[in-house]
Protein backbone atom coordinates (compact mmCIF):
# COMPACT_ATOMS: atom_id res chain seq x y z
CA UNK A 1 0.00 0.00 0.00
CA UNK A 2 2.87 2.43 1.07
CA UNK A 3 4.16 2.00 -2.67
CA UNK A 4 0.74 2.70 -4.36
CA UNK A 5 0.64 5.97 -2.68
CA UNK A 6 4.43 7.00 -3.42
CA UNK A 7 4.28 5.93 -6.78
CA UNK A 8 1.48 7.98 -6.95
CA UNK A 9 2.72 11.08 -5.31
CA UNK A 10 5.75 10.87 -7.54
CA UNK A 11 3.48 9.96 -10.75
CA UNK A 12 1.25 12.97 -11.13
CA UNK A 13 2.52 16.41 -11.35
CA UNK A 14 0.06 18.58 -9.51
CA UNK A 15 -2.32 17.91 -5.70
CA UNK A 16 -5.59 18.82 -7.21
CA UNK A 17 -8.47 18.22 -4.19
CA UNK A 18 -9.92 15.72 -6.78
CA UNK A 19 -6.60 13.50 -6.51
CA UNK A 20 -7.19 13.44 -3.02
CA UNK A 21 -10.62 11.99 -3.47
CA UNK A 22 -8.51 10.03 -6.06
CA UNK A 23 -6.49 8.49 -3.96
CA UNK A 24 -8.80 7.36 -1.07
CA UNK A 25 -11.02 5.57 -4.03
CA UNK A 26 -7.63 3.93 -5.42
CA UNK A 27 -6.91 2.47 -2.00
CA UNK A 28 -10.49 1.31 -1.49
CA UNK A 29 -10.55 -0.82 -4.89
CA UNK A 30 -7.51 -1.92 -4.09
CA UNK A 31 -9.12 -3.05 -0.61
CA UNK A 32 -11.89 -4.71 -2.66
CA UNK A 33 -9.97 -6.11 -5.31
CA UNK A 34 -8.56 -9.75 -5.01
CA UNK A 35 -4.84 -10.38 -3.38
CA UNK A 36 -3.47 -10.05 -7.19
CA UNK A 37 0.55 -10.97 -6.63
CA UNK A 38 -0.74 -13.68 -4.48
CA UNK A 39 -2.65 -15.32 -7.49
CA UNK A 40 0.09 -15.38 -9.79
CA UNK A 41 1.22 -18.10 -7.80
CA UNK A 42 -2.27 -20.45 -8.35
CA UNK A 43 -1.43 -20.91 -12.00
CA UNK A 44 -1.63 -19.04 -15.59
CA UNK A 45 -5.47 -18.67 -15.21
CA UNK A 46 -5.58 -17.08 -12.14
CA UNK A 47 -2.70 -15.00 -12.85
CA UNK A 48 -4.31 -14.06 -16.33
CA UNK A 49 -7.98 -13.05 -13.58
CA UNK A 50 -5.51 -10.63 -11.61
CA UNK A 51 -3.93 -9.17 -14.52
CA UNK A 52 -7.35 -8.18 -15.64
CA UNK A 53 -8.69 -7.38 -12.48
CA UNK A 54 -5.60 -4.65 -11.90
CA UNK A 55 -6.76 -3.47 -15.24
CA UNK A 56 -9.66 -2.61 -14.42
CA UNK A 57 -8.72 -1.53 -11.26
CA UNK A 58 -6.04 0.74 -12.60
CA UNK A 59 -9.09 2.19 -15.19
CA UNK A 60 -11.54 3.35 -12.21
CA UNK A 61 -8.50 5.14 -10.48
CA UNK A 62 -7.97 6.94 -13.84
CA UNK A 63 -11.35 7.95 -13.67
CA UNK A 64 -11.10 9.43 -10.23
CA UNK A 65 -7.73 11.29 -10.69
CA UNK A 66 -8.66 14.73 -11.99
CA UNK A 67 -6.36 15.10 -15.25
CA UNK A 68 -6.34 13.82 -18.18
CA UNK A 69 -4.42 10.03 -18.20
CA UNK A 70 -3.20 7.47 -20.59
CA UNK A 71 -2.17 4.31 -20.08
CA UNK A 72 0.39 2.85 -22.43
CA UNK A 73 2.51 -0.51 -23.28
CA UNK A 74 5.86 -1.37 -23.61
CA UNK A 75 5.54 -0.72 -27.14
CA UNK A 76 3.65 2.58 -27.00
CA UNK A 77 0.37 1.09 -27.67
CA UNK A 78 -2.77 2.82 -25.86
CA UNK A 79 -3.79 0.48 -23.46
CA UNK A 80 -6.45 2.58 -21.24
CA UNK A 81 -7.69 6.34 -21.12
CA UNK A 82 -9.90 7.98 -18.81
CA UNK A 83 -13.02 10.09 -19.84
CA UNK A 84 -10.96 13.58 -19.07
CA UNK A 85 -8.16 12.32 -21.54
CA UNK A 86 -10.76 11.23 -24.13
CA UNK A 87 -12.73 14.50 -24.16
CA UNK A 88 -9.06 16.07 -24.21
CA UNK A 89 -7.67 14.55 -27.35
CA UNK A 90 -10.27 13.22 -29.15
CA UNK A 91 -7.73 11.04 -31.52
CA UNK A 92 -6.42 8.63 -29.06
CA UNK A 93 -7.76 5.02 -29.60
CA UNK A 94 -7.17 1.97 -27.79
CA UNK A 95 -5.05 -0.53 -29.52
CA UNK A 96 -3.70 2.28 -31.85
CA UNK A 97 0.06 3.19 -30.89
CA UNK A 98 -0.10 7.09 -28.70
CA UNK A 99 2.80 8.19 -32.00
CA UNK A 100 0.43 8.14 -34.34
CA UNK A 101 -2.80 9.12 -31.94
CA UNK A 102 -1.20 12.26 -30.69
CA UNK A 103 1.95 12.33 -33.29
CA UNK A 104 3.71 15.01 -30.95
CA UNK A 105 7.95 14.17 -31.21
CA UNK A 106 8.11 15.53 -27.55
CA UNK A 107 5.57 12.89 -26.46
CA UNK A 108 7.16 10.34 -27.94
CA UNK A 109 11.10 11.04 -27.21
CA UNK A 110 9.72 11.41 -23.47
CA UNK A 111 7.72 7.81 -23.40
CA UNK A 112 11.18 6.19 -25.58
CA UNK A 113 12.88 7.75 -22.27
CA UNK A 114 11.17 6.61 -19.96
CA UNK A 115 10.93 2.81 -21.27
CA UNK A 116 14.70 2.67 -22.10
CA UNK A 117 15.53 4.13 -18.38
CA UNK A 118 12.80 3.25 -16.39
CA UNK A 119 12.97 6.51 -14.94
CA UNK A 120 9.96 9.22 -14.65
CA UNK A 121 10.01 11.81 -17.67
CA UNK A 122 8.34 15.58 -17.06
CA UNK A 123 8.27 17.58 -20.75
CA UNK A 124 5.96 20.23 -22.11
CA UNK A 125 4.31 19.87 -25.08
CA UNK A 126 1.57 21.97 -26.90
CA UNK A 127 -1.96 21.22 -29.08
CA UNK A 128 -2.85 23.51 -32.04
CA UNK A 129 -6.01 22.02 -33.01
CA UNK A 130 -8.55 23.16 -32.12
CA UNK A 131 -7.55 26.30 -30.10
CA UNK A 132 -3.73 26.49 -28.96
CA UNK A 133 -3.11 24.79 -25.55
CA UNK A 134 -0.24 23.75 -23.91
CA UNK A 135 0.39 20.50 -21.19
CA UNK A 136 2.75 19.52 -18.93
CA UNK A 137 3.22 15.75 -19.20
CA UNK A 138 4.30 13.44 -17.37
CA UNK A 139 5.70 9.71 -17.97
CA UNK A 140 6.16 7.43 -15.32
CA UNK A 141 6.50 3.08 -15.11
CA UNK A 142 4.26 1.02 -13.96
CA UNK A 143 7.12 -1.03 -12.48
CA UNK A 144 6.97 0.06 -9.19
CA UNK A 145 3.60 -1.17 -8.74
CA UNK A 146 3.27 -4.54 -10.87
CA UNK A 147 7.12 -5.98 -10.45
CA UNK A 148 5.77 -9.17 -9.84
CA UNK A 149 3.04 -8.95 -13.21
CA UNK A 150 4.70 -9.85 -16.96
CA UNK A 151 1.55 -8.66 -18.78
CA UNK A 152 1.89 -5.26 -17.55
CA UNK A 153 5.26 -4.16 -15.74
CA UNK A 154 6.09 -2.45 -18.78
CA UNK A 155 3.34 -0.22 -18.64
CA UNK A 156 3.77 3.21 -18.58
CA UNK A 157 1.05 6.27 -17.35
CA UNK A 158 0.51 9.36 -18.89
CA UNK A 159 -0.92 12.62 -17.10
CA UNK A 160 -1.67 15.62 -19.03
CA UNK A 161 -2.08 18.61 -16.84
CA UNK A 162 -3.08 21.86 -19.02
CA UNK A 163 -1.00 24.64 -18.72
CA UNK A 164 -2.44 26.96 -20.95
CA UNK A 165 -3.40 29.61 -18.75
CA UNK A 166 -0.02 29.72 -16.65
CA UNK A 167 1.70 30.54 -20.00
CA UNK A 168 -0.99 33.27 -21.13
CA UNK A 169 -0.60 34.90 -17.73
CA UNK A 170 3.12 34.49 -18.05
CA UNK A 171 3.11 36.24 -21.41
CA UNK A 172 0.94 38.85 -20.12
CA UNK A 173 3.96 39.23 -17.75
CA UNK A 174 6.09 39.71 -19.95
CA UNK A 175 4.26 41.59 -22.28
CA UNK A 176 3.54 43.92 -19.33
CA UNK A 177 7.00 44.69 -18.09
CA UNK A 178 8.21 45.28 -21.67
CA UNK A 179 5.46 47.84 -22.19
CA UNK A 180 5.94 49.36 -19.07
CA UNK A 181 10.20 49.81 -19.83
CA UNK A 182 9.00 51.48 -23.05
CA UNK A 183 6.59 53.81 -22.17
CA UNK A 184 9.11 55.35 -19.14
CA UNK A 185 12.15 54.84 -21.50
CA UNK A 186 10.86 57.46 -23.97
CA UNK A 187 10.02 60.44 -21.89
CA UNK A 188 13.37 59.45 -19.47
CA UNK A 189 15.55 59.47 -22.65
CA UNK A 190 13.95 62.84 -23.76
CA UNK A 191 14.81 64.35 -20.35
CA UNK A 192 18.11 62.94 -20.14
CA UNK A 193 18.80 64.63 -24.00
CA UNK A 194 17.65 67.81 -22.31
CA UNK A 195 19.57 67.95 -19.54
CA UNK A 196 22.94 67.40 -21.68
CA UNK A 197 21.96 69.80 -23.83
CA UNK A 198 20.92 72.75 -21.05
CA UNK A 199 24.41 71.79 -19.64
CA UNK A 200 26.68 71.72 -22.84
CA UNK A 201 25.21 74.03 -25.89
CA UNK A 202 22.33 75.92 -24.14
CA UNK A 203 23.71 76.55 -20.76
CA UNK A 204 23.73 80.74 -22.08
CA UNK A 205 20.43 80.24 -23.97
CA UNK A 206 17.96 81.53 -21.72
CA UNK A 207 15.21 81.26 -24.72
CA UNK A 208 16.36 77.69 -24.98
CA UNK A 209 16.37 76.98 -21.56
CA UNK A 210 12.61 78.18 -21.41
CA UNK A 211 11.72 76.00 -23.82
CA UNK A 212 13.48 72.67 -22.57
CA UNK A 213 12.44 72.96 -19.09
CA UNK A 214 8.84 73.11 -20.60
CA UNK A 215 9.60 70.32 -22.39
CA UNK A 216 11.11 68.52 -19.37
CA UNK A 217 8.16 69.24 -17.12
CA UNK A 218 5.51 67.34 -19.79
CA UNK A 219 7.56 64.33 -20.10
CA UNK A 220 8.17 64.52 -16.19
CA UNK A 221 4.49 64.58 -15.77
CA UNK A 222 3.79 61.81 -18.11
CA UNK A 223 6.74 59.53 -16.07
CA UNK A 224 4.53 60.59 -13.23
CA UNK A 225 1.31 59.80 -14.41
CA UNK A 226 2.38 56.41 -15.53
CA UNK A 227 4.10 55.49 -12.27
CA UNK A 228 0.89 56.71 -10.52
CA UNK A 229 -1.15 54.53 -12.83
CA UNK A 230 1.07 51.70 -12.23
CA UNK A 231 1.10 51.74 -8.68
CA UNK A 232 -2.79 51.82 -8.50
CA UNK A 233 -3.03 49.04 -10.61
CA UNK A 234 -0.97 46.87 -8.25
CA UNK A 235 -2.52 48.18 -5.47
CA UNK A 236 -6.09 46.92 -7.09
CA UNK A 237 -4.91 44.05 -8.27
CA UNK A 238 -3.69 42.93 -4.40
CA UNK A 239 -6.71 43.41 -3.10
CA UNK A 240 -8.98 41.88 -5.93
CA UNK A 241 -10.24 39.17 -3.87
CA UNK A 242 -11.72 41.24 -1.02
CA UNK A 243 -14.74 42.44 -1.30
CA UNK A 244 -15.22 46.35 -0.48
CA UNK A 245 -16.57 46.89 2.87
CA UNK A 246 -17.64 50.44 3.02
CA UNK A 247 -20.48 52.18 1.27
CA UNK A 248 -21.26 55.02 -1.17
CA UNK A 249 -23.51 57.12 -2.25
CA UNK A 250 -23.20 56.71 -6.47
CA UNK A 251 -25.67 60.33 -6.65
CA UNK A 252 -23.07 62.38 -4.58
CA UNK A 253 -20.49 60.63 -6.22
CA UNK A 254 -21.34 61.20 -9.90
CA UNK A 255 -22.40 64.70 -9.14
CA UNK A 256 -18.57 65.29 -7.43
CA UNK A 257 -17.22 64.08 -10.34
CA UNK A 258 -18.82 65.91 -12.94
CA UNK A 259 -18.32 69.45 -10.79
CA UNK A 260 -14.95 68.18 -10.62
CA UNK A 261 -14.66 68.30 -14.56
CA UNK A 262 -16.86 71.21 -15.11
CA UNK A 263 -13.58 73.45 -15.67
CA UNK A 264 -12.01 70.99 -17.70
CA UNK A 265 -15.15 70.60 -19.54
CA UNK A 266 -15.59 74.28 -20.19
CA UNK A 267 -12.25 74.53 -21.71
CA UNK A 268 -12.79 72.02 -24.30
CA UNK A 269 -16.17 73.41 -25.29
CA UNK A 270 -17.87 70.34 -23.75
CA UNK A 271 -21.44 69.86 -21.87
CA UNK A 272 -21.58 67.21 -19.23
CA UNK A 273 -25.82 66.32 -18.47
CA UNK A 274 -25.92 64.45 -15.55
CA UNK A 275 -29.80 62.30 -15.64
CA UNK A 276 -29.35 61.21 -11.66
CA UNK A 277 -32.36 60.14 -9.55
CA UNK A 278 -33.74 62.83 -7.30
CA UNK A 279 -32.39 61.11 -3.55
CA UNK A 280 -29.05 58.96 -2.57
CA UNK A 281 -28.38 56.00 -3.89
CA UNK A 282 -26.41 54.09 -1.35
CA UNK A 283 -24.53 50.83 -2.37
CA UNK A 284 -21.55 48.82 -0.50
CA UNK A 285 -18.19 50.10 -2.01
CA UNK A 286 -14.78 51.63 -1.50
CA UNK A 287 -15.50 55.38 -2.52
CA UNK A 288 -11.93 56.28 -3.71
CA UNK A 289 -11.79 53.15 -6.26
CA UNK A 290 -15.47 54.19 -7.72
CA UNK A 291 -14.78 57.53 -7.77
CA UNK A 292 -11.27 57.08 -10.19
CA UNK A 293 -13.66 54.93 -12.07
CA UNK A 294 -16.40 57.18 -12.93
CA UNK A 295 -13.79 59.92 -13.27
CA UNK A 296 -11.55 57.93 -15.45
CA UNK A 297 -14.67 57.24 -17.55
CA UNK A 298 -15.72 60.87 -17.70
CA UNK A 299 -12.25 62.28 -18.56
CA UNK A 300 -12.13 59.91 -21.48
CA UNK A 301 -15.03 61.14 -22.90
CA UNK A 302 -13.97 64.65 -22.88
CA UNK A 303 -10.07 63.14 -24.27
CA UNK A 304 -12.01 60.87 -26.94
CA UNK A 305 -15.12 61.85 -27.19
CA UNK A 306 -15.50 65.65 -26.92
CA UNK A 307 -15.87 66.57 -30.57
CA UNK A 308 -19.72 65.66 -30.32
CA UNK A 309 -20.10 69.03 -27.45
CA UNK A 310 -21.57 66.96 -25.02
CA UNK A 311 -21.31 63.75 -22.75
CA UNK A 312 -24.50 62.72 -21.00
CA UNK A 313 -23.76 60.50 -17.40
CA UNK A 314 -26.43 58.41 -15.93
CA UNK A 315 -27.89 56.27 -13.24
CA UNK A 316 -31.04 53.87 -12.77
CA UNK A 317 -31.90 51.08 -12.06
CA UNK A 318 -30.47 48.17 -13.72
CA UNK A 319 -32.57 45.81 -15.71
CA UNK A 320 -34.44 43.33 -14.72
CA UNK A 321 -32.96 40.15 -14.20
CA UNK A 322 -28.95 41.77 -14.82
CA UNK A 323 -28.06 40.47 -11.38
CA UNK A 324 -27.08 43.76 -10.75
CA UNK A 325 -28.82 46.61 -8.99
CA UNK A 326 -27.83 50.32 -10.50
CA UNK A 327 -26.84 51.17 -14.22
CA UNK A 328 -24.34 53.78 -14.46
CA UNK A 329 -24.11 55.25 -18.21
CA UNK A 330 -21.01 57.55 -19.63
CA UNK A 331 -22.28 58.42 -23.18
CA UNK A 332 -20.12 61.26 -25.75
CA UNK A 333 -20.98 61.88 -29.49
CA UNK A 334 -17.71 61.93 -30.78
CA UNK A 335 -15.84 60.28 -33.92
CA UNK A 336 -16.32 56.51 -31.76
CA UNK A 337 -14.29 53.76 -31.62
CA UNK A 338 -13.61 50.29 -34.83
CA UNK A 339 -15.46 47.49 -33.75
CA UNK A 340 -12.28 45.70 -33.77
CA UNK A 341 -10.54 47.38 -31.21
CA UNK A 342 -13.56 47.58 -28.62
CA UNK A 343 -12.47 43.86 -26.86
CA UNK A 344 -8.99 44.79 -26.48
CA UNK A 345 -9.87 48.55 -24.47
CA UNK A 346 -8.78 47.29 -21.37
CA UNK A 347 -5.55 45.58 -21.73
CA UNK A 348 -2.83 47.09 -20.14
CA UNK A 349 -1.45 49.95 -22.44
CA UNK A 350 -3.69 49.32 -25.52
CA UNK A 351 -4.58 52.08 -27.47
CA UNK A 352 -6.46 52.27 -30.96
CA UNK A 353 -4.12 55.54 -31.60
CA UNK A 354 -0.99 55.53 -29.46
CA UNK A 355 0.20 59.05 -30.86
CA UNK A 356 -3.12 60.84 -29.63
CA UNK A 357 -2.91 59.20 -26.61
CA UNK A 358 0.35 59.98 -25.93
CA UNK A 359 -0.61 64.23 -27.23
CA UNK A 360 -3.84 63.67 -24.68
CA UNK A 361 -1.79 62.53 -21.26
CA UNK A 362 -2.99 59.04 -21.37
CA UNK A 363 -1.08 56.16 -19.93
CA UNK A 364 -2.67 53.05 -21.72
CA UNK A 365 -3.62 52.29 -18.19
CA UNK A 366 -6.78 54.28 -17.11
CA UNK A 367 -9.16 51.27 -18.72
CA UNK A 368 -7.39 48.75 -16.78
CA UNK A 369 -7.71 50.12 -14.06
CA UNK A 370 -11.24 50.66 -14.08
CA UNK A 371 -12.09 47.18 -15.02
CA UNK A 372 -10.30 45.77 -12.08
CA UNK A 373 -12.00 48.29 -9.60
CA UNK A 374 -15.67 47.28 -11.26
CA UNK A 375 -14.61 43.48 -10.96
CA UNK A 376 -13.70 44.13 -7.24
CA UNK A 377 -16.58 45.67 -6.84
CA UNK A 378 -18.35 42.45 -8.39
CA UNK A 379 -19.62 44.45 -11.35
CA UNK A 380 -19.56 44.40 -14.95
CA UNK A 381 -18.45 47.24 -17.55
CA UNK A 382 -19.38 46.59 -21.05
CA UNK A 383 -18.00 49.17 -23.46
CA UNK A 384 -20.27 49.59 -27.23
CA UNK A 385 -19.37 51.95 -30.18
CA UNK A 386 -20.11 52.82 -33.58
CA UNK A 387 -17.81 54.79 -36.09
CA UNK A 388 -19.22 58.69 -36.70
CA UNK A 389 -21.93 58.08 -33.58
CA UNK A 390 -19.77 58.13 -30.30
CA UNK A 391 -18.97 55.96 -27.41
CA UNK A 392 -21.05 54.06 -24.32
CA UNK A 393 -19.62 52.78 -21.43
CA UNK A 394 -21.94 51.09 -18.95
CA UNK A 395 -21.07 50.35 -15.25
CA UNK A 396 -23.74 47.70 -13.56
CA UNK A 397 -23.01 47.16 -10.14
CA UNK A 398 -25.63 45.17 -7.51
CA UNK A 399 -26.66 46.80 -4.11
Amino acid sequence: MVLVLAWLAASLPVEPLDLVIGLVLFVLALALAPDSVEALHRGPDAAEVAARSFEETLFRVGETVGLPWVIVDERGTVRQVNALAARQFAKLELGVPVSLSLRNPVLVSAIDNCRRTGASQTVEMQQAVPTLMFFRVHVAPLAPLLADMPTTHKWMVITFADVTEQRRIDAMRADFIANASHELRTPLTSVIGFIETLRGPAARDAKAREKFLGIMATQSGRMSRLIDDLLSLSRIESRQHLTPSGTVDLRGLLDEVSESLAPQAAEAGVTISCHLPPSAVVISGDRTELHEVFENLMENALKYGGDGGSIEVSLKPAATGSGYAYAITVTDHGPGIPAEHVPRLTERFYRVDAESSRKKKGTGLGLAIVKHIVNRHRGLMTIRSELGKGTSVEVLLPA
